[in-house]
């Protein structure tokens, strides 16, 4: 065997050592060839539809019509083939119940696991693809939903899901579009998120692999934006994707799946299986290429799936540990100081509780005033919510209302059963609203409710409607407020502090560190914006992984570790050994 001496190998070392400055590596999960994104990414701008913007109306009016006029039917999508079933289920519109929007195919067990294997079938080619491609997919879907098909997913949404169309501007457009648009830029940097500079003779570079398996996605009813990203986050980072969409929301997202195609998502990447939960999800968990949960929904739900895939972890189901992605409910606060400016905290209060009925998962459902403060706050708050009008937000002729139904039966007749339950509590008193109305919609007026202890289960238990329960603290007990704040509920989701005090501000921020993911100073609990505020609780409201930045995409990428030598050893000794 050749020895080098100790004086040949520092030599060799200082004359190869400026020969190996590799730049970054290139491979099909991170290829670094540039996306046309623009230097500086800004949010899509959300039109304001004001009086002024008549052709906006007029533009919208006609995409309403357009998918009122005929019931939709809408397939199961599965390898790009649509399957329509003589087994289907209706999607109404919430504001009038009469109203039916489509015919929408439901998903066998069998349908499902074709579903499963057209991902499969899908996954080595789509992850092979140059990421610049599968990005360029998703930016041009974003211009599409913002150009060409922006009144059909305004009307979709609104029809489907009971949006003002404010509301449905700032969701199933602009936020959408912002999702795809920021979910590039943030794939972009995370592939060139590399090792730092090699030892001489050696190469180590990242692979972000896709997961092994598929994953399932399981989107709301009250976002169409977190319905795209739920599906395209997984998918922009070369995963295959099932897509369980909620009963309540399938015209809208079966409208985006129809975009993504035309935008160039190839057949099987995507798979479109509305059905029973039970039944698609028993499948799905059941089979072992199931690798990730993208979840957005109720806690009860999210623990149950939680603990099913922990059971069939220790069954040895899984081929691998599945990532499980969820955001699930809150019980949102605004705390409100005495130095707080009170017209303000009454007008953030009232959108944050009130826009879309309050079927938020971050939106306002508890209020602390101090008791100096609170009679001011309840009239301004009690006359404001007098002048919300609450109807039909897709009528012609009432588009400009600012609340719409609730999404469906079962939601209308939880929130009346709080209402009843808050007209017999002595505890409770309802200062303004309580009134509903389903003999044509599912309508709920916006309530306000003080309560006389801030331990009542109202201050704990989430209601997914426009229900405020509030309580009128001693001002002297600002600090010990907050600490039945951060205790009262399971969640933390978003929470307010208002004050113009800083050293009230101070004591919020650090009292209330974990009782809010998002955590709000002198604005409401509700309106993160991609790219601004990443979005996301922990506790019981889900596992925090932050929409809207790149910390979401990690979720969904294996990372494979490179190393390659470009010496060969003449010896297996070290200098050290020639001591």
């Amino acid at each position: 065997m050749l020895r080098l001496s100790r004086a040949a190998l520092a030599l060799r070392t200082r004359t190869l050592r400026p020969q190996l400055r590799p730049v970054v590596a290139v491979s099909r999960f991170s290829q670094l060839a540039h996306v046309k994104v623009p230097p500086t990414l800004t949010n899509e701008p959300v039109k304001e539809f004001n009086a002024t913007q008549q052709k906006d109306w007029d533009l919208l009016r006609a995409s309403i019509t357009k998918y009122s006029d005929d019931v939709l039917d809408i397939p199961l999508v599965i390898n790009g083939e649509r399957i329509y079933k003589r087994s289907s289920k209706t999607q109404v519109n919430p504001a009038k119940h009469s109203h039916v929007l489509a015919n929408v195919a439901q998903a066998t067990p069998e349908d499902v696991e074709a579903a499963i294997k057209a991902s499969g079938a899908a996954k080595a080619k789509w992850a092979s693809m140059p990421w610049t491609d599968r990005a360029a997919i998703f930016l041009k879907a974003a211009d599409l939903i913002s150009t060409k098909y922006r009144y059909d997913m305004l009307a979709a949404t609104m029809l489907g899901q009971g949006k003002n169309v404010y509301q449905a501007e700032i969701d199933s457009v602009a936020e959408l579009a912002d999702f795809f648009r920021f979910n590039v830029k943030y794939a972009e940097e995370l592939y060139s998120q590399q090792p730092i500079e090699s030892s001489p003779g050696v190469w180590n570079r990242a692979e972000y692999r896709p997961l092994e398996g598929f994953v399932y996605a399981v989107t709301p009813f009250n976002f169409t934006a977190i319905a795209g990203n739920l599906v395209g986050a997984p998918a922009l980072m070369g995963n295959t994707v099932v897509w369980k969409p909620s009963d309540t929301a399938v015209l809208s997202n079966y409208l985006l799946l129809t975009i993504l195609e035309e935008a160039g998502l190839p057949a099987g990447v995507v798979n479109f299986v509305p059905g029973n939960p039970v039944e698609v999800t028993d499948v799905v968990t059941g089979h072992k290429d199931f690798s990730s949960l993208h979840f957005t929904g109720s806690t009860k739900v999210f623990k149950s799936l939680y603990g099913r895939i922990a059971g069939n972890l220790a069954n040895d189901v899984y081929r691998d540990y599945p990532r499980i992605v969820g955001e699930t409910g809150g019980k949102n606060f605004h705390l409100v100081h005495e130095s707080a400016a009170v017209d303000h905290a009454v007008l953030s209060t009232l959108r944050g509780a009130f826009e879309f009925q309050g079927q938020k998962c971050s939106a306002t459902s508890r209020v602390y005033v101090p008791q100096s403060m609170w009679p001011e706050f309840k009239q301004k708050l009690s006359s404001a919510m007098q002048s919300i009008t609450v109807g039909n937000t897709t009528d012609p002729d009432l588009l400009n209302n600012f609340m719409g139904p609730v999404i469906h039966e079962q939601s209308f007749e939880k929130l009346l059963s709080v209402l009843e339950q808050a007209k017999n509590d002595p505890e409770l008193t309802i200062v303004q609203g309580g009134n509903t109305d389903k003999s044509v919609g599912f309508y709920v007026q916006p309530t306000l409710i003080e309560a006389s202890s801030p331990d009542h289960e109202f201050f704990s238990t989430e209601f997914f409607g426009p229900i405020l329960t509030a309580y009128a603290y001693p001002d002297a007990e600002f600090a010990s407020i907050m600490e039945k704040i951060d205790t009262a509920s399971q969640y933390g989701l978003t929470g307010s502090i208002f004050a113009r005090d800083r050293t009230a501000v101070r004591l919020a921020e650090e009292k209330l560190r974990y009782s809010a993911g998002n955590f709000y100073i002198n604005d409401k609990s509700t309106g993160a914006v991609v790219g601004q505020q990443w979005f996301g609780g922990g506790r019981m409201s889900g596992t925090n992984d932050k929409a809207g930045s790149g910390n979401i995409l990690t979720r969904f990428v294996s990372i494979r570790s490179v190393k390659e030598n470009f010496y060969e050893l003449t010896d297996y000794k070290y200098p050290s050994n020639y001591n």
